[in-house]
């Protein structure tokens, strides 16, 4: 079933695609709190306890990440799960908050609005219950034609969510051409899921999230971040196979378009924590895992979190924390993207988006010489003092390598372990091996 509400979410998203202008930004939110939120796939959490749910809370808060948005549909398991989250954010500073999946949760009908109606009483007032402005934060990921039997998108939700409840927040992810956004004054604010990453084969860049925020007239703007995407189910299961592109440094480039425009920007969400089959998890692979093991086992993404921190602190203040030790982020795939392997599934869609590089970020205390290497094949750079962005083509078999150095002398020399590039794959894995010295 999970994957089965995956499948459905990756249509809306292919159908959504819509010719998006560039707009300059008309709304200040410099006086609103800076807020980061990770979407949080609940269906994925069967096996999890309280215990498990606490670990995840910890991890995710000693980030900089103020809230989960709980990813809500069907299955019958999930209301637990749910309650199991707040029972482990109680005592903490951590939030949590609903993000209804519409692509599970049926939306045709006035009974079927129960379930999100319960869920936002029972925890109204509970004490992780993110708010904002003083109301309950809620989202959606679509929900764009659900009526509720009113014949009316706004209609609907506002029977659905609004009448008759405690005061609602709702910044929704609908896969609306924006400039239709005026017609719906039940959004609070919009959630811009697909800006996550570019929808084509070019950089990322702010052009989706302005225009977004020039249609909302002041409401909340909820921009998205993700550090990658590859799904690779065949026609046996989900059949979805495709990436989305997020070469050339995207992670960091789409924080640094962040924070130039935090000014218009009143939350962001990192999509995810934990979505396995779309190989964009910031978290552990832990949980039921959606059938994706063979592109996501020994694919531990974690060393990207250190790198979310610096730049998380940097969208809150709207200053870059200073550099204090040196650090190595590296990731990759692990094969050519042109490769031919034996794969039932077969290559992904838009697999010619993607080049065969090395992707380095590196902190440095003080400027150096950073050296990458795969193999006999080296590249130096010499990069400031900060943050410096680094690359190196990968073009046959070799295991990475990263080493800075100061006066030709090694300060730090970081060989991770399994990251070896392999132009024989076995099957066709697009995901990002991660490594952080």
């Amino acid at each position: 079933m999970v994957a089965c509400k995956r499948l459905n979410r990756l249509i809306v998203i292919v159908l959504s695609w819509v010719a998006l202008s560039s707009a300059a930004p008309s709304v200040e939110q410099d006086a609103l709190p800076k807020m980061v939120f990770a979407h949080f796939i609940v269906g994925n959490t069967r096996p999890y306890n309280v215990g498990d749910w606490a670990r995840d809370i910890a991890l995710a808060s000693s980030k900089g990440i103020d809230a989960f948005a709980l990813n809500v549909g069907r299955d019958d398991y999930e209301a637990s799960r749910v309650a199991d989250a707040y029972a482990a954010a109680s005592g903490t500073n951590f939030k949590l908050f609903m993000s209804f999946d519409m692509t599970s949760l049926p939306c045709g009908g006035g009974g079927d609005a129960g379930p999100l109606r319960d869920y936002i009483n029972r925890y109204a007032a509970h004490p992780s219950q993110l708010r904002f402005d003083g109301k309950i934060l809620v989202s959606t990921f679509g929900g764009e034609y659900c009526s509720f039997g009113t014949g009316s998108l706004n209609q609907g939700w506002q029977n659905a969510i609004k009448n008759g409840m405690p005061p609602v927040h709702f910044v929704p992810a609908f896969f609306l051409d924006p400039s239709s956004f005026g017609g719906y004054p039940v959004m609070d604010g919009a959630f811009n899921w697909n800006s996550a990453w570019p929808q084509g084969n070019y950089d990322t860049n702010f052009d989706s999230d302005n225009n977004h925020i020039s249609h909302l007239g002041g409401r909340s703007y909820m921009a998205a971040f993700s550090p990658w995407f590859f799904t690779h189910y065949g026609p046996d299961t989900y059949n979805k196979n495709f990436i989305f592109r997020t070469d050339d440094w995207h992670f960091v480039k789409r924080w640094e378009n962040l924070v130039e425009h935090r000014s218009s920007v009143a939350f962001v969400e990192a999509l995810t924590w934990n979505d396995f089959g779309e190989s964009h998890y910031l978290g552990p692979l832990h949980g039921d895992l959606s059938r994706s093991d063979d592109w996501t086992a020994g694919y531990d993404h974690q060393g990207w979190l250190d790198l979310l921190q610096y730049y998380i602190q940097a969208y809150k203040t709207g200053v870059y924390p200073s550099v204090s030790q040196d650090r190595i982020f590296l990731w990759s795939r692990l094969s050519p993207a042109g490769a031919n392997a034996p794969d039932r599934v077969g290559k992904p869609d838009h697999w010619q988006w993607t080049q065969d590089n090395l992707w380095a970020v590196v902190f440095l205390t003080t400027p150096a010489e950073v050296q990458l290497a795969c193999g006999a094949y080296i590249q130096s750079t010499t990069l400031p003092a900060g943050v410096g962005k680094a690359q190196l083509p990968l073009q046959q078999d070799c295991s990475v390598t990263a080493t800075i150095l100061r006066g030709g002398v090694s300060t730090l020399h970081f060989a991770p372990k399994g990251f070896d590039f392999r132009t024989n794959p076995r099957n066709y894995n697009f995901n990002a091996y991660v490594a952080a010295s």
